[in-house]
């Protein structure tokens, strides 16, 4: 099983790179649109999340996820899929506290600024994905969860990405929506993008009670997928072995949906979420048994994922470029069946019945101007978080700026509140010590400066450690023997095509 953490940047057609946030000095066509047509199929089953650089009109089509092109299958904007026993979860997009508690608004054909929003992480995602109670295995997000550096080698991670370290001693890089899920799910491991920097971390969670067991997190993000870099890890997780190697629906994760589904908002009005504080009725969407029993008893507790995946596009033709095709919101049958047979709402279908009420488009015409201020973050209501500081503002010459960006992020650098889960006044002479597991090894350069102590208290074996990181030396493009990095160009997969010197900064 291939697992990827968003930046897939998979395109159908031409139609499909107009609604990628990239600019187009740095678009070209995908080889992806040869797996959508059937010409190739993935030659490995493969589950993704969505970025900050999808060709975000079509991971649209599939807000409660589905298969893009066969044996290739997206999470949706949330979602809990099962595979040989294994419980995988993910959240697509990125955090920007400016959108957050909005709905899922955004068709084609996007604008300047829905093009960017509709990959933005929503609260109901969130909330939705706090009901769960089951374990989960492996939960993926785009961009980090904020407070991750400090339970890694934060030392090696601003050697190598220097311009970090404002974020990192303020304790403001990352998502603070990823970081409150994983508070609360603490899944065994967590994999993370975005960064474009390969760091691996070890969490231990704390607990409630003296009854409940310890959990803890193993973390790892990694490189983008260039030559020479860190984008590819293999890790052996506990599986059943007697299991199927079809990917499964998630009874709790369909149960929850199915409760949750009176709170979908596909308008731009900033709303949150129910909880106990006197205003609402119900703020406990998490469900029972007898709900999870009444889903496997609708699928007749066969869960298996239907191979239906539909052409919905005009696929690629190298014969017959279409260079001034315009995008079109689409209704994919995917979503109609799924949401048919779970009795939920139609996100896209809600869409189109506001556009043609006129509700949806007019009410942007009417506020263009205001929203305009919302996407540079100038006239945002508050944050439910302590600090708006969200995504990466810092300077990340690995990331491709949007030719329209720079005034969106709110430069704040007020660091959270202290707690078991942020501690306090972390700085550079931060102690990197920290307990990794071997099933995670990371190239030298990453190593924990554990003591022999710790590892065996962890029962991780420091021979076995060694022995990984003798054996997979990996190299690096950018900064010197220092570990001093700076902007540097980037080799990419076609020089030719980035020829133009890097503008690079996250969204």
């Amino acid at each position: 099983l291939l697992l990827c953490c968003g930046d897939f940047q998979a395109v159908r057609n031409e139609a499909d790179l107009r609604c990628m946030a990239v600019p187009a000095k740095y678009r070209h066509m995908q080889t992806f649109y040869r797996y959508y047509s059937g010409e190739k199929k993935a030659p490995v089953l493969t589950v993704f999340i969505g970025g900050n650089h999808e060709a975000s009109n079509h991971l649209q089509e599939l807000p409660y996820g589905g298969w893009v092109a066969p044996n290739i299958y997206y999470l949706g904007y949330a979602g809990v899929v099962r595979f040989r026993g294994v419980r995988i979860g993910g959240i697509s997009g990125i955090f920007k506290s400016h959108d957050y508690r909005k709905g899922h608004f955004e068709c084609p054909p996007y604008n300047q600024q829905t093009i960017r929003s509709a990959y933005h992480v929503r609260n109901i995602e969130v909330f939705k994905l706090k009901q769960l109670k089951r374990p989960i295995d492996i939960f993926m997000s785009h961009d980090w969860p904020r407070s991750i550096y400090h339970y890694g080698n934060k030392k090696q991670l601003l050697k190598m990405k220097s311009f970090f370290r404002q974020e990192v001693e303020s304790n403001t890089l990352g998502s603070p929506a990823a970081s409150e899920l994983l508070q609360h799910l603490k899944p065994t491991y967590w994999f993370s993008a975005h960064l474009h920097v390969k760091f691996a971390a070890f969490m231990q969670h704390q607990t409630n009670s003296k009854e409940e067991l310890p959990k803890a997190t193993k973390f790892l993000a990694l490189d983008k997928c260039l030559p020479h870099r860190d984008f590819l890890q293999i890790i052996d997780i506990e599986h059943d072995p007697n299991a199927g190697d079809s990917l499964e629906y998630d009874a709790e994760w369909i149960a929850v949906l199915k409760a949750t589904n009176s709170l979908v908002n596909v308008t731009q009005s900033s709303w949150n979420m129910p909880e106990n504080n006197g205003l609402h009725a119900k703020w406990d969407y998490s469900v029972t048994e007898e709900a999870i029993k009444e889903v496997l008893e609708e699928l007749n507790h066969n869960l298996k994922i239907p191979c239906n995946f539909t052409l919905t596009a005009a696929c690629y033709d190298p014969s017959k470029p279409q260079k001034h095709v315009e995008p079109v919101h689409t209704i994919n049958p995917q979503t109609t069946e799924f949401c048919a047979q779970f009795g939920l709402t139609d996100i896209n279908d809600r869409i189109q019945q506001a556009k043609e009420e006129g509700s949806v488009r007019g009410e942007y015409e009417e506020e263009e101007e205001e929203e305009e201020m919302d996407s540079t973050g100038s006239a945002e209501e508050p944050s439910e978080y302590n600090t708006d500081n969200s995504g990466l503002s810092s300077i990340n010459p690995d990331e491709i700026m949007l030719d329209e960006e720079g005034g969106d992020e709110d430069l704040s650098t007020c660091s959270v509140d202290p707690s078991p889960d942020h501690p306090p006044d972390f700085s550079a002479s931060f102690s990197d010590i920290r307990i990794m597991p071997d099933s995670m090894a990371v190239s030298s350069d990453d190593a924990m400066d554990s003591t022999n102590e710790e590892l065996e208290k962890s029962g991780v074996s420091k021979q076995v450690e060694e022995k990984s990181l003798n054996e997979r030396p990996l190299k690096r493009i950018g900064g010197n023997e220092n570990g001093n990095s700076g902007i540097k160009k980037i080799k990419r997969r076609n020089q030719a095509i980035y020829a133009a010197e890097d503008e690079d900064k996250t969204e």
